[in-house]
């Protein structure tokens, strides 16, 4: 297993906690089905989705997520090829009913940030009953760390991200895909994970010649609200200002969903999101990259543990634990629902 980006038993137990949320979930989407804009009258969510299996080993219940390692099995690649990848999904595209639509979504987690850093120190139920609630502290070595709000990668992390990079470079010269449209949750963690694993590959600063990447052509990362992490209570989970986040990212191309707001209007010292609540926000996100990106068939989104569950449980995805940098990627069928498409 690769020495920096390795699952540990608390990814495994994130991953399969809150299990009676998903039963939670169904009634939600349910009753949000078929709820309107009450400006244009178009259906919020028009879209419904299941995974396509038979791309990737994650999908296979046979799979053991404690021993998967993402870096040797080829990010978990289930077919002969890359090639063999492209050809299948492009047929599935090419053989689809005019209201369906298959695309390849890579759900990315961040590296390890000082908040991660603390929970390895003090404890899964510390961290969730006291320091999750603090910017930081002083450790016994005099060293200062702080995770909130809104922490940056740790030096692990940046690592991490970097041997992503090295990764995704050696798969893309074996034919693997680079993703032709990237989204980011607004945390610095997340933003920075996903310049430093595309950095040369399909992002560059906006004086960096565009020739060079791999892609042949600069990309414009999208931050969106509806990548974040868990909202509420634990300020590591509380974003900076928009003005924050265009002074790190803007250089890289990065640009923000319309509408998003200058501060934090979501995050909430005295509740928590429930996982059928994010999970709804999950299914707002793929609605969004179904509805309106229909050429994009290869997507790239970099979030956060809690995120990449949600995203999950929208999709009815087996879990599967995902560690620090670690990625999981889904081929996703979309099916838009005909008597919708004309509201």
């Amino acid at each position: 297993m690769s020495d920096l980006i390795k699952v540990t038993q608390c990814d495994v137990e994130d991953a399969h906690a809150n299990c009676e949320q998903e039963a939670i979930y169904r009634d939600l989407i349910s009753e949000a089905r078929y709820q309107r804009d009450p400006e244009t009258g178009k259906i919020l969510r028009p879209w419904r989705f299941e995974v396509v299996q038979g791309f990737f080993k994650q999908s296979d219940e046979s799979t053991d997520e404690l021993s998967f390692d993402l870096v040797k099995e080829n990010f978990g690649l289930a077919l002969s090829s890359w090639t063999a990848l492209k050809n299948k999904l492009d047929e599935l595209n090419l053989n689809r009913n005019p209201h369906e639509s298959y695309k390849l979504l890579i759900c990315a987690r961040h590296g390890q940030g000082y908040h991660n850093q603390a929970v390895s120190i003090f404890g899964i139920e510390e961290w969730n009953n006291h320091w999750s609630h603090c910017t930081g502290t002083t450790l016994p070595d005099g060293r200062e760390i702080v995770w909130g709000p809104d922490p940056m990668l740790t030096p692990l992390g940046e690592k991490q991200a970097d041997e992503l990079n090295r990764a995704w470079r050696r798969q893309i010269e074996e034919g693997a895909p680079i993703p032709t449209r990237y989204f980011s949750s607004p945390f610095t963690r997340s933003c920075m994970t996903l310049v430093r694993t595309w950095k040369g590959i399909s992002i560059c600063e906006e004086n960096e010649d565009q020739d060079t990447l791999l892609s042949s052509k600069r990309h414009l990362p999208i931050i969106t609200e509806n990548l974040r992490e868990t909202i509420g209570s634990h300020l590591c989970d509380k974003r900076s200002s928009k003005e924050i986040i265009a002074q790190r990212f803007s250089r890289f191309g990065f640009t923000f969903e319309r509408g998003f707001e200058e501060e934090d209007i979501y995050y909430r010292d005295d509740w928590r999101e429930s996982l059928s609540e994010q999970s709804l926000r999950a299914d707002a996100f793929l609605q969004d990259v179904f509805e309106n990106y229909p050429d994009d068939i290869y997507i790239s989104s970099t979030s956060h543990a809690g995120e990449i569950r949600a995203i999950i449980t929208a999709l009815g995805h087996r879990k599967f634990a995902i560690p620090t940098a670690g990625t999981i990627p889904i081929v996703i069928k979309g099916t838009r629902i005909q008597k919708d498409s004309i509201a």
